[in-house]
C-alpha cells in the first residue's frame, strides 16, 4: 500500500511517501526551487517521491493532505466576525485568495497532480486529516514507543493551537486542545517579529539570540512580570490566554500593535538592521524562560493525562531545543523523541501515517532502531555520474578517492589545520537541520571558528550559535547527556571539566565582548551560557559522516566537530552537487568533499558568475 502525504500552500511545503507502513522518501519543495520556505504545491517534492518509491499516481491508495482548508476557512469567517470591524483589510485581502483557491483544495490538488503526469481523477482517493493529528501522527508513528503521550505545539492549524494526544498501538486519541487565537508558537512569534525578525523562520534566532540576556538582570524580571500581566495568563495545565488588546495577528496585517508594545516594554520594535542591544537580548531571554514554563506545565498535563513513560512532539514549538533540553532533564517522562521535521513540512509525513494507520486500520511496525526515520535521510541522493557531470560543466578540478577512509583521514587534516570544509554525502535530510549529510563543518577547538563561518561563510548574524557532531558514544565526554540527540533538537550544557572561567563582570560585558570570550577548549561551539544543540552521531544510521569524525578523533583527540547547515543565508539547503558548487565557489570556504570527491578552492577556475552573492543574500 502506497500513501502519499502532502502539505503546502503556507510555508515550507513537503511531500512525503510510505509503503507499508515504512518510510520511503520525504523532501521539502525548496530545496528543488532555490525558494527559502517555498508555500507552493511540491511538484518537484512530489516527483521525487514518486520516483523514489517507483511508482506512479495511479499506484497510491491515497494521498493525504497535512489539514482541513473547509474548517480553516470556517475559523477565518468565525474570527472575522468575532473582531468585527476591525481587520476589514485583511478580510479584503484574504477571502479572494479563499475563495479562488484554498476553498476548493481538492479541484486544485487534482489540477496540480496533473501537471505531474496523466492519472486516473475517478481513482484518486484525496483524505484531510486534521493539522494537528497530522504533526501527532508524524511523532508518534516515527518513534519506537509503543504507548505514548503527544504533545503537538504551533502557532495554530484549523482550530487548534496545541494539542494533548495518547499513542497507543496504531491508535491515537485526542484528549485536549488549545485553541484559537490563543497560542504559545503565535506568542513566541510576536517576540520574534517585535525584535526584528522574519515570522515562521527567524524564531531559531530569537533563541539564539536569549542566552545574551542577563539572567541575573532586574530587566528580564520586570521583562516577564510584564508578559505575564499585560500579554499572557498561563494556567496550571499549560493552556495559555493572550490578551487581544496587544495582538493584531487574529485580523491583522501584523504581528502586534507596535505602539502598544513600544509603551508596553519602553523599547522601540527592532527593524532587522538595527543593532542588537542588551535590552534586545533581555526581552529574548525573558519570552524564551516564559515558553520553556508553559512547554513544561503543557508535558505535566500531558502526563497527568495519559500516565505515559514516554512523550513524542511536534509543531513548531518542537524545534525550540532549550526548552526542549529542560524538558527532558526534569524527567517527567522516561525519554523523548522529537520529529526532526516538527514544523509544517513534516505534516506532510504525519498526513500519509495517519492515513495508514487511523483511515485504513493498519497495524504499526515499530522499529528495534530508535526510530522509523532512517536517521532522517529521506531526500534525494546522487551519483559519481552526477558530480563528474557538474565538474565538467564548471571546469572544476578534483580529486577522486577510491579509498573513503583516505577521504576521510585528508579531511579530518584539514579539519585541523582551520580549514572550512562542505560536505556533502548520501541521501538529503528531511527537516531543517543539517545532519551530516550536507553540511559545512569546521574545527571546534578553533576560537575563530564561529565568527568565520558567520562572516564569511555563511554571511549571518555574528551572534548566532553553531551545533556540534560529535560521536555518539564519546557525547558524555563533552556534554551533560546521557542519551542520544540524532537530530539536533535538545540543548544542553558543556561538562564542567571543559570550561574555563569567566570574569566577574561577565554579565555586564557587551554582546560582543561575550560572543568572542573564550568559554571552553571547544569554544566553536559552546554557546554564551556553556550550552551546545548536540548532534549524537551513529555509525549505524550515517556511516560516513560517523568514520570523518572517527578520523579527526583519531588524529587530534577530539571525537566532535562543528556542523552548520550547507547553505547561506537566505538560500535553502543545498541538494544537490550543483548546488553545492556554486555555494561553494561563492563562499570562502576552503574545501568541498561530494561523495568520493575532494575539490580545493586554490585549485578552481575563476568564478565568474554575474550574481554577487554577498549583496544579493546578505540583506535578508
Amino acid at each position: 500500500m502506497n500513501i502519499l502525504g502532502i502539505s503546502a500552500f503556507y510555508h515550507d511545503s513537503a511531500a512525503a511517501i510510505i509503503q507499508d507502513g515504512e518510510i520511503i522518501a520525504a523532501a521539502q519543495e525548496e530545496r528543488f526551487t532555490r525558494k527559502k520556505h517555498d508555500p507552493e504545491f511540491p511538484h518537484n517534492a512530489v516527483k521525487f517521491c514518486l520516483e523514489y518509491a517507483g511508482v506512479s499516481i495511479d499506484e497510491i491508495e491515497a494521498i493525504a493532505f497535512y489539514d482541513k482548508p473547509l474548517l480553516k476557512f470556517e475559523r477565518l469567517l468565525e474570527t472575522y466576525y468575532a473582531f468585527s470591524p476591525r481587520g476589514l483589510q485583511s478580510f479584503i485581502t484574504a477571502i479572494p485568495v479563499w475563495l479562488k483557491e484554498k476553498l476548493f483544495l481538492k479541484r486544485l490538488i487534482r489540477e496540480e497532480l496533473e501537471k505531474i503526469s496523466p492519472y486516473n481523477k475517478k481513482k484518486l482517493k484525496l483524505l484531510f486529516p486534521e493539522h494537528h493529528l497530522s504533526h501527532a501522527a508524524s511523532a508518534f508513528y516515527s518513534s519506537s514507543f509503543e504507548r505514548a503521550a503527544i504533545l503537538t505545539i504551533d502557532g495554530v492549524g484549523e482550530w487548534a493551537t496545541a494539542s494533548i494526544c495518547l499513542g497507543e498501538g496504531k491508535n491515537i486519541s485526542i484528549l485536549k486542545e488549545l485553541k484559537f487565537p490563543h497560542s504559545l508558537g503565535l506568542l513566541y512569534s510576536a517576540f520574534t517579529y517585535f525584535l526584528g525578525f522574519k515570522v515562521n523562520s527567524g524564531e531559531y534566532k530569537l533563541m539564539g539570540l536569549a542566552p545574551y540576556g542577563n539572567p541575573n538582570d532586574d530587566e528580564v524580571k520586570k521583562y516577564i512580570e510584564i508578559i505575564k500581566d499585560k500579554l499572557v495568563t498561563i494556567n496550571e495545565d499549560g493552556s495559555v490566554w493572550l490578551n487581544q488588546e496587544y495582538f493584531n495577528y487574529a485580523v491583522g496585517l501584523r504581528m502586534v500593535f507596535d505602539s502598544k508594545w513600544e509603551q508596553l516594554f519602553g523599547l522601540k520594535k527592532r527593524a532587522s538592521e538595527d543593532e542588537l542591544l542588551q535590552q534586545h537580548c533581555n526581552l529574548g531571554l525573558a519570552i524564551q524562560y516564559v515558553t520553556e514554563e508553559v512547554v513544561i506545565k503543557m508535558a505535566e498535563e500531558a502526563k497527568r493525562l495519559t500516565n505515559a513513560d514516554y512523550l513524542c512532539m511536534a509543531g513548531g514549538v518542537a524545534l525550540n531545543c532549550v526548552a526542549n533540553g529542560k524538558l527532558l532533564n526534569i524527567g517527567i517522562f522516561k525519554d523523548l523523541f522529537i520529529q526532526p521535521a516538527a514544523g509544517d513540512a513534516g505534516g506532510a509525513l504525519g498526513a500519509a501515517q495517519a492515513a495508514y494507520h487511523i483511515y485504513f486500520g493498519k497495524d504499526r511496525k515499530i522499529s528495534s532502531q530508535a526510530d522509523n526515520l532512517k536517521g532522517s535521510y529521506l531526500g534525494p541522493e546522487f551519483s559519481t555520474l552526477e558530480v563528474e557531470l557538474m565538474a565538467k560543466k564548471y571546469k572544476a578540478q578534483y580529486c577522486k578517492f577510491e579509498d573513503f577512509s583516505d577521504l576521510c583521514d585528508t579531511v579530518a587534516k584539514y579539519i585541523d589545520e582551520g580549514h572550512v570544509i562542505g560536505w556533502i554525502q548520501g541521501r538529503m535530510e528531511f527537516g531543517p537541520r543539517a545532519l551530516g549529510a550536507r553540511s559545512i563543518i569546521g574545527d571546534a577547538r578553533n576560537p575563530e571558528m564561529q565568527k568565520k563561518l558567520n562572516l564569511k561563510i555563511k554571511y549571518r548574524e555574528s551572534f548566532r550559535p553553531f551545533a556540534p557532531s560529535v560521536l555518539a558514544e564519546d557525547c558524555a565526554s563533552y556534554f551533560l547527556h546521557k542519551g542520544s540527540s540524532p537530530y539536533m533538537l535538545l540543548v544542553q550544557p558543556i561538562v564542567e571539566q571543559r570550561r574555563k572561567k569567566l570574569p566577574n563582570d561577565y554579565g555586564n560585558l557587551s554582546l560582543k565582548d561575550k560572543l568572542y570570550h573564550l568559554r571552553s577548549d571547544i569554544p566553536a561551539i559552546t554557546h554564551i551560557d556553556f550550552s551546545a544543540r548536540i548532534q549524537t552521531v551513529h555509525k549505524e544510521t550515517n556511516p560516513n559522516y560517523w568514520q570523518l569524525i572517527n578520523a579527526f578523533k583519531k588524529r587530534t583527540g577530539y571525537g566532535v566537530i562543528v556542523n552548520t547547515s550547507f547553505n547561506v543565508r537566505g538560500e535553502p539547503i543545498v541538494c544537490v552537487p550543483n548546488d553545492a558548487y556554486r555555494c561553494f565557489m561563492r563562499t570562502e570556504m576552503d574545501y568541498l568533499v561530494v561523495g568520493n570527491y575532494l575539490f580545493d578552492k586554490k585549485e578552481q577556475p575563476e568564478w565568474n558568475d554575474k550574481n554577487n552573492w554577498k549583496e544579493e543574500f546578505v540583506l535578508d
